[in-house]
């Protein structure tokens, strides 16, 4: 069983509130985590769950026992009834953990009835860190992070990622009350997998699409709430720089972009003229998946100006902000960082990233070239 870096944050938590809500994609390991930690478990999808949770209610809410409720979008009524728990005694920590895949109605209800009474953890699928294998870590960018998906056991990249959007497109989706017809939602998937790591675009997304660009909006803010897709804001300030200020659109895992335009091995991967816009988006989330399971606080954002000077992943910290440049390469050469240190000036960046391929880190303090693992270590170990 593979331990996952938010366990300690879950536990760390529940010590402090009386209920934690465990909240990421489908399949992407919650009900494993949960399991792990310990309680007693209620599939709220299940008819026969919710009865039984129901009749053993009262009793539940007095034992000092965690009760984990899985899927609880499922069944809205929970959420009056786990405010009238917690609200009886304040004082108890470490109740309840509720897993939920992140919906408009998941969201309301805790907004709702759980303020101030309820701390929210993600949980994404794989990050590179949790796989000590080397097959598993070398499959990783390929086929993305989810347990079921072929990073773990070859053979199940592409199928289970098709398998997997059909699934969320036809049912999941419509549930949690985007309002698009299924092809239409197969069709926007394809699109983004099309724009990924390019600046959004509504209006010409909704012409192709047929749609007003509020409605195309409003659509990705569901495809956001799935964690499907991550918008990275762009940096805004006043530098006497024209600056690009739209977001940029990345596909959250990598499995599910390369499955969505038939990529099913890492040598058809590596001749595709978007690769480079993959592997961005693959260390963007890593390190924001990292940074996130480690309770590290940090703003990201993107940084462009109409001249061309850009940096893919800027990480402001507060009290240092942390310039990154992700190329696909080996062999990163000098003019490759002094473009970055030129960059990273305009932004007033302390400390510089060159993350590729490369074989041989190099740097120190302030400047660095490096692959990804050291950057994530780096991040782990300074990034608070």
């Amino acid at each position: 069983m593979i331990r996952r870096a938010a366990q300690d944050l879950v536990l760390k938590r529940l010590k402090v509130y009386p209920a934690v809500s465990l909240v990421g994609p489908r399949q992407c390991g919650k009900t494993t985590l949960a399991r792990m930690i310990g309680g007693a478990y209620f599939d709220l999808e299940q008819p026969s769950e919710r009865l039984r949770l129901d009749l053993e209610w009262e009793r539940l809410i007095v034992r000092k026992n965690l009760v984990i409720l899985d899927e609880a979008q499922s069944w809205p009524e929970i959420f009056p009834r786990l405010r009238g728990a917690v609200d009886r005694d304040r004082a108890r920590t470490g109740r309840f953990l509720v897993l939920g895949s992140v919906s408009p109605s998941l969201m309301a209800q805790v907004s709702e009835s759980l303020a101030g009474r309820l701390s929210l953890v993600e949980l994404t699928p794989f990050l590179l860190t949790e796989l000590k294998a080397k097959q598993s870590r070398d499959r990783r960018w390929l086929c993305g992070g989810y347990p079921d998906g072929g990073v773990l056991e070859p053979g199940r990249f592409p199928r289970w990622q098709r398998d997997y959007l059909s699934l969320l497109s036809q049912r999941d989706l419509p549930t949690w009350g985007l309002p698009a017809k299924p092809q239409t939602t197969d069709r926007l998937l394809r699109m983004l997998a099309a724009l990924n790591g390019q600046a959004w675009n509504a209006s010409q997304v909704g012409q192709s699409l047929g749609l007003s660009y509020k409605t195309v909006n409003s659509y990705l803010d569901y495809l956001v709430g799935a964690f499907l897709i991550r918008r990275l804001p762009p940096y805004q300030a006043n530098l006497g720089k024209r600056l690009v200020k739209t977001p940029k659109v990345y596909w959250r895992d990598s499995g599910l972009l390369h499955a969505l335009v038939n990529v099913s091995d890492e040598k058809s991967l590596l001749v595709q003229p978007w690769v480079g816009a993959s592997w961005e988006g693959y260390v963007s989330e890593q390190a924001l998946g990292t940074l996130s399971a480690e309770e590290r606080t940090c703003d990201a954002c993107y940084f462009r100006t109409s001249d061309q000077y850009e940096l893919d992943l800027m990480l402001d910290f507060g009290k240092e902000r942390w310039a990154v440049e992700i190329k696909l390469t080996s062999s990163p050469g000098p003019e490759d960082m002094a473009r970055l240190e030129k960059t990273a000036d305009l932004v007033n960046a302390s400390r510089r990233f060159l993350v590729s391929q490369t074989r041989q880190p190099s740097g120190s303090g302030r400047r660095i070239s490096c692959d990804l693992p050291s950057f994530l270590g780096h991040l782990r170990e300074n990034g608070s």
